[in-house]
């Protein structure tokens, strides 16, 4: 091998080193143990899907896809995300009932980047999906999880921007006719370019009050009051039942409690083809993209079983960012000791992890520099020589 890839990775892929580590998993585990709480069983997937069912389904673009071919000359992906695995196994194993299905996943996902990208490649999402269950309340729920998972991860203040992809849809083609015309300024949206949103509009071949309903969508965030003003700019019946739905939703989040971390957003679109309605995005201060979304989709009709369904991904790595760089408490006991106290300090040790602390067991003679040892950790015991040398 070249020693000029002896240290370097793949693009867009990184070490975890142990204190990122220790923060990761202490997420994680804040996070999981409250979907538990509310019913949602955790499930795993494999990491290497069919391209033709998983990797066709997921709605990632092609080019973000890691391919690579089997023995038998089928082409293979590395998971993208995990909503389409998922509805893999819902549809092939789990909906046979036809009851709702509340499941959890954590696990690391791979989308290729580009050189200039600068975002990981590989990264882990924590979510739930929420399957086969309709209703507004089921998106509610979902909502309110994602806000409570958060705050149990120790995020102390954070947004959940609310939207309904449905409306922004009926809109653009209620007012310029087809959806090839109205998915430029879907783009905008998705990239947040408002600017060129508004300058886009503004050249159109429209009428001053449809410019100024295309452009009014853009002031649509906020509390409740913004329901009322979105019915004024949509005229068409599916544009209605979008801002019906939002309504219902609001009481659903009122009677969780959690409506101080909601607003609603009408321009959130998204990239993901398969979403059909309530779609929710969760913001951070210092973040630049969100740390989680999520929304009601159909994925799971591509696998053949007609359900719909609503779930969440938080991503890991941008909600450490949210957290801060602070400092984890060391508490982690390390027990010197000499070959003639070997058994002793091992006792010891052992006493300590039954009672569920933390404890290292160190050769004093494996240690030049003792000073710089002994930093990383609580507290010391040294057991060498005699009971008198303790």
């Amino acid at each position: 091998m070249s020693r000029l890839f002896m240290f370097e990775k793949p693009l867009g892929m990184r070490d975890t080193l142990p204190e990122l580590y220790e923060k990761k998993d202490g997420v994680r585990t804040y996070m999981s143990d409250t979907m538990k709480l509310w019913g949602y069983q955790f499930i795993e997937t494999p990491t290497l899907e069919y391209y033709e069912t998983v990797g066709a389904a997921s709605a990632i673009a092609d080019q973000q896809l890691f391919k690579l071919l089997d023995k038998e000359g089928h082409t293979l992906v590395l998971r993208p995300d995990m909503t389409a695995p998922i509805a893999r196994v819902a549809a092939s194993k789990l909906l046979e009932e036809d009851l709702p299905v509340r499941l959890a996943y954590s696990a690391n996902v791979f989308r290729a980047q580009q050189r200039e990208g600068g975002r990981p490649a590989e990264f882990e999402q924590i979510g739930v999906e929420c399957l086969n269950e309709d209703t507004v309340s089921c998106d509610g729920e979902v909502i309110a999880l994602l806000i409570s998972s958060l705050k149990k991860a120790g995020l102390p203040q954070f947004q959940v921007s609310v939207g309904h992809v449905g409306f922004a849809q009926e809109l653009f083609v209620q007012i310029l006719g087809t959806n090839g015309r109205a998915n430029a300024l879907r783009k905008f949206l998705f990239e947040k370019n408002y600017v060129g949103y508004r300058e886009h509009v503004n050249s159109l071949q429209l009428s001053s009050i449809d410019k100024q309903r295309l452009l009014k969508l853009l002031q649509l965030r906020g509390g409740e009051e913004v329901i009322g003003q979105a019915l004024d700019i949509i005229e068409n019946d599916k544009g209605k039942e979008a801002i019906v739905e939002l309504k219902e939703l609001w009481d659903v989040i009122k009677d969780y409690g959690v409506e101080d971390y909601v607003k609603f957003d009408f321009t959130i679109v998204s990239h993901m083809s398969y979403y059909s309605g309530i779609l929710f995005e969760a913001y951070a201060g210092n973040v630049g993209f969100p740390i989680g979304n999520g929304g009601r989709y159909s994925l799971i009709e591509k696998f053949g079983k007609k359900a719909s369904a609503t779930g969440f991904a938080v991503r890991v790595d941008m909600l450490l960012e949210a957290l801060g760089g602070g400092q984890l408490e060391n508490t982690t006991h390390c027990i010197f000791f000499s070959q003639e106290r070997r058994k002793e300090a091992f006792q010891l040790a052992r006493e300590m992890h039954e009672q569920g602390q933390k404890a290292v067991l160190q050769d004093i003679t494996g240690v030049n520099n003792l000073d710089a040892f002994t930093k990383r950790f609580a507290e010391t015991t040294y057991l060498i020589g005699g009971r008198g040398d303790e």
